[in-house]
């Protein structure tokens, strides 16, 4: 794949992000921050530049569509914009009508963009039914220290084996099984806590929810982990190394930074939430070269049933 078909890809999934109309310039600065993440990681693509075409509209969806001339890269840049858009929820009416247009461009099918629709919503669905609150039993212990710091291992093992998988249905499980760590961990200190609540208090810390998918996205693009587009099905652990850091690493600070939270009484400020996380930020991801056998070996035996159940909590 070239750079300007990368470019092209990623042009397309910023749109996406954009196509909700946001306005937030919190979660603009987020979209710049990975932009210019990526670009250090990346020489042949300007992520910089392009975050900037794109926003200030010098590069429109149409001409980025037309670059994309092989099936399976149009039908990639259609996965990745679906993903994106479903990233924080079921799409709103402008992003639907985003992704209608893009479907005509790419010159999918309804068939085809159906298909690709579907695989993705089906982790959605999963994702709006849960988490759902265990049963509490009298005179059952909570959780010891120790056994929720295993719980939020065990997250930070599963997310970083799903960034090794090239199917665009692991790394949308990422923020769902984030969220369900999460509400474990509220439920370990005896808060009942909804999906809304949830999402709120990963926002704080300031983990966004379309930005994050936009950048383990961006990591896989850049790193050559596009099973699908290669007539692969399976990534190289190298090319992913960074990827799977990202998301081994985010997904054990916000764990680490939510037990503190809940076990101090929920009165931490949104900036000593953030502080706190980016604090744990750079440990975490040196823990994950410790851990990336126990990856490894976790990514060559997950499928998409096993995801889904465990977003589904059985």
């Amino acid at each position: 794949m070239t750079s300007e078909q990368q470019e092209a890809i990623l042009a397309i999934a910023l749109h996406a992000a954009f196509a909700d109309g946001i306005k937030d310039e919190r979660e603009r600065a987020e979209f710049r921050r990975i932009a210019d993440s990526l670009a250090s990681e990346s020489g042949a693509v300007d992520l910089a530049r392009l975050y900037q075409d794109v926003l200030l509209k010098r590069l429109s969806v149409e001409s980025a569509a037309a670059t994309l001339t092989d099936t399976g890269q149009r039908h990639f840049a259609y996965e990745m914009a679906v993903c994106v858009c479903d990233a924080d929820g079921r799409m709103t009416d402008s992003e639907r009508r985003f992704m209608d247009q893009l479907k005509m461009l790419l010159a999918l099918d309804a068939g085809q963009a159906t298909g690709i629709e579907r695989e993705i919503d089906a982790v959605v669905v999963a994702a709006e039914t849960m988490p759902r609150e265990a049963p509490t039993v009298s005179g059952t212990p909570r959780p010891s220290e120790a056994e929720i710091d295993k719980s939020i291992l065990n997250y930070a093992l599963l997310n970083g084996a799903l960034e090794l998988l090239p199917q665009s249905w692991a790394s949308m499980a990422i923020i769902p099984l984030q969220i369900r760590m999460v509400y474990g961990i509220g439920q370990s200190h005896g808060v009942s806590l909804d999906q809304g609540h949830i999402k709120e208090f990963i926002a704080a810390a300031g983990v966004g929810l379309t930005s994050q998918y936009l950048e383990q996205f961006g990591r896989k693009l850049l790193g050559g982990l596009l099973g699908k587009a290669a007539g692969k099905t399976f990534g190289k652990f190298g090319s992913a190394a960074t990827g799977m850091a990202f998301s081994f690493a985010s997904t054990y600070a916000l764990g680490q930074v939510a037990k503190r939270y809940y076990a101090g009484g929920r009165t931490m400020s949104t900036e000593l939430l953030r502080d706190t996380f980016q604090n744990l930020l750079g440990p975490a991801k040196a823990m994950q070269t410790q851990y990336l056998p126990q990856i490894q070996q976790k990514a060559s035996t997950l499928d998409m049933g096993q995801v889904m159940s465990l977003i589904k909590g059985r």
